[in-house]
């Protein structure tokens, strides 16, 4: 084989550390970019938190330092601003007749992230203190009881298999099949414990189906509420003729009219299928908004949540001991510490400032919805946002995800004002989500006694000029959770 030297004109994309940062920055949540400060705080002697007492020497000297450090530091990092897919120079200023207001204070100073001074981080453990399970709860109740040691046990045992609805789903015979057979446990001794259990609270617990534990509650009511005695032969006797909703045949073998049925209906739709759904270890999920929309004035506003992370900047001391012309290993490690916390701080400021563009875009193209709420929602995919504020679809999709907005309106992910769209007989388009708010007005002003089917939702909506098949109905009333129209029938 005959060896040759060639030239090969290529192109290759190489990715800085600094923009691997920047980027992996920008896709953390709020919760996580916390963490992610709090460990550069800990591992970088060149970080602090900012204070609102900086002395003005101080923040001259530091100043001073970031200007000759640009000059001589490797590589001049630095002086490069942080630039993901190739996007243009954010440093870009709005124009002043914008019709969304962008506050570019609340993005950051000179080598911080701008949040309220001094303030502290998240109780992240109040947050995840465990509560009292349901087991603890009847566990609890059952120790306050007299019983021997025999029933404790046959207690500990019904209690354990209570699911978190509070039902029983376990079979008592299989129950007796766990217990050692020198104990010698009969089922109606375990039958006489459960019926102990059930007096517990929650009303309604340990229950062996629904209506046994809807039957427990109705226990509890007085005895001269009107429709009671209707209500436990619904519960006792026709549970499954009133999960068909067949009125007819229930007001035939109840011999009842309309009035009567009514009000067991009504008594019976107060109580609890899920009598412990209250009481676990359910932790509540917090929401951190990243995004504040206010209308001032007539206009939106969009602005970055000051509370979101502490407030950084460069520890003027450490930095003051970084010498020129000194190539020591304490010099080196000074100087490599300060570098790696500018490149940290402009990865900081990029994240912001591409959060608020991206947010602020949103809000331009979704003002219908802030005004008039879903059924105004324009369809929008993350491309339509990347060519506006000229970044790369991947971008916006990083910036979009666990990162919210706080409207008022309520607090919204960002992805949640994206959305498909569907052709309306106009040539227009309809945005699903805007769909998805007319199938609920629709199902929520419809007549109880005739509900409206899936092909007649599609033929009102035909009327509206929004051509939609009735499976796609049929899908996105599913994902509402809105019940079909044979169990959305109401006897009134």
């Amino acid at each position: 084989m005959k060896q040759s030297l060639s030239i090969k004109l290529g192109q290759q994309l190489t990715m800085t550390p600094q923009l691997q940062q920047a980027i992996r920055l920008l896709q953390l949540s709020t919760l996580d970019l916390q963490q992610e400060i709090q460990q550069a705080l800990e591992s970088n002697m060149m970080l602090e938190v900012e204070d609102d007492d900086i002395p003005a020497a101080d923040a001259a000297l530091e100043e001073g330092l970031h200007s000759a450090e640009m000059a001589q530091a490797n590589g001049a990092a630095s002086d490069d601003a942080v630039e993901l897919d190739g996007q243009r120079d954010w440093d870009d200023a709005v124009p002043d007749d914008a019709p969304v207001e962008s506050n570019w204070d609340d993005i950051y100073q000179q080598n911080s992230l701008t949040s309220t001074p001094g303030a502290e981080a998240p109780d992240l453990d109040s947050r995840n203190s465990a509560s009292e399970s349901l087991q603890d709860h009847l566990l609890w109740q059952l120790n306050l009881t007299h019983l021997s040691d025999r029933d404790q046990l046959m207690g500990a045992a019904l209690i354990d298999a209570i699911n978190s609805d509070g039902l029983l789903d376990t079979a008592l015979e299989d129950l007796l099949a766990c217990f050692e057979p020198e104990l010698e446990v009969e089922l109606d001794e375990l039958v006489a414990v459960l019926k102990l259990i059930q007096r517990f609270d929650p009303t309604g617990v340990g229950a062996r189906d629904i209506g046994e534990c809807l039957l427990l509650q109705l226990e509890e009511q007085p005895a001269g509420m009107p429709g009671l005695g209707t209500a436990r032969a619904l519960l006792g006797q026709h549970l499954d003729l009133l999960g068909a909703r067949d009125y007819a045949a229930l007001k035939r073998k109840l011999k009842v009219d309309d009035a009567e049925l009514q009000t067991a209906m009504q008594l019976i739709q107060t109580l609890n299928p899920r009598p412990a759904a209250s009481i676990g270890d359910s932790d509540t999920e917090y929401v951190v908004p990243d995004v504040f929309v206010r209308k001032v004035k007539g206009r939106w506003q969009v602005q970055l949540n000051a509370e979101a992370a502490p407030r950084l900047r460069i520890n003027t001391e450490y930095a003051s001991l970084v010498r020129r012309a000194d190539n020591s290993n304490d010099n080196n490690t000074l100087r490599e510490h300060l570098q790696e916390a500018r490149w940290f701080l402009k990865s900081l400021e990029s994240r912001n400032e591409t959060l608020l563009r991206v947010a602020s875009k949103i809000v331009e193209h979704q003002r219908g919805f802030l005004e008039y709420g879903e059924e105004a929602m324009k369809p929008l995919v993350l491309h339509d946002i990347a060519e506006a504020v000229d970044m790369h679809e991947s971008t916006i999709s990083r910036v979009t995800t666990r990162k919210y907005m706080h409207t008022p309106r309520g607090i919204f992910e960002l992805k949640y004002f994206f959305s498909s769209h569907v052709g309306t007989s106009s040539g227009g388009e309809v945005s699903s989500t805007a769909i998805r708010a007319l199938i609920k007005k629709l199902t929520a002003e419809e007549n109880p006694r005739k509900p409206l089917s899936d092909s007649k939702i599609a033929a009102i909506l035909k009327e509206q000029n929004i051509e939609v098949a009735r499976r796609t109905v049929a899908k996105y009333r599913e994902l509402m959770a809105i019940p079909p129209s044979n169990e959305r029938k109401r006897l009134l």
